[in-house]
């Protein structure tokens, strides 16, 4: 989507096009998973247990996977829309798994990093709905219950 794309806000931007949506900055910091955990990270957010960083090598998948535990998702850093997403059930599981995990992510993406994460398996996905404008106004405007996915995918 356009609307979710930093290079095209940036564009509008210096056409001198108001843009309504993010900043190509914040695009930046959050459209990339690795990026929005980095943030989180320094910023003191809770999250669920996985690597640091983009994980390539098998044996040190395998590792990460023994500490954290099974099951696990492999997931592509560029990712969205279910792409990109593996479960893993068991050790047997992660060379193949990451293995597609990381086409899959090259082939809709361009980018093939993925991470490791432990899979929740009964997760509540819940998103806060805000409005802001450039002059330090602020209105909440509602939440929405999101839980409701198919293939990782929101259905309603």
């Amino acid at each position: 989507f356009l609307s979710e794309n930093a290079g095209f806000a940036r564009k509008v931007r210096e056409a001198g096009i108001t843009f309504i949506g993010p900043s190509p900055e914040s695009m930046d910091m959050m459209g990339d998973k690795l990026s929005a955990k980095a943030t989180a990270e320094k910023n003191n957010v809770p999250m669920i247990p996985g690597s640091d960083g983009a994980i390539s090598d098998t044996k040190e998948a395998i590792k990460l996977a023994k500490e954290i535990g099974f099951p696990l998702l492999i997931k592509a850093s560029a990712g969205g829309g279910g792409k990109g997403m593996r479960l893993v059930e068991k050790e047997s599981e992660v060379e193949e798994q990451m293995n597609m995990a990381i086409s899959e992510a090259v082939s809709a993406f361009g980018n093939g990093a993925v991470f490791i994460e432990k899979y929740a398996s009964m997760p509540r996905h819940i998103e806060i709905q805000v409005l802001a404008d450039n002059h330090g106004n602020c209105v909440y405007l509602f939440e929405r219950e999101c839980s409701i996915q198919r293939r990782h995918q929101k259905v309603i």
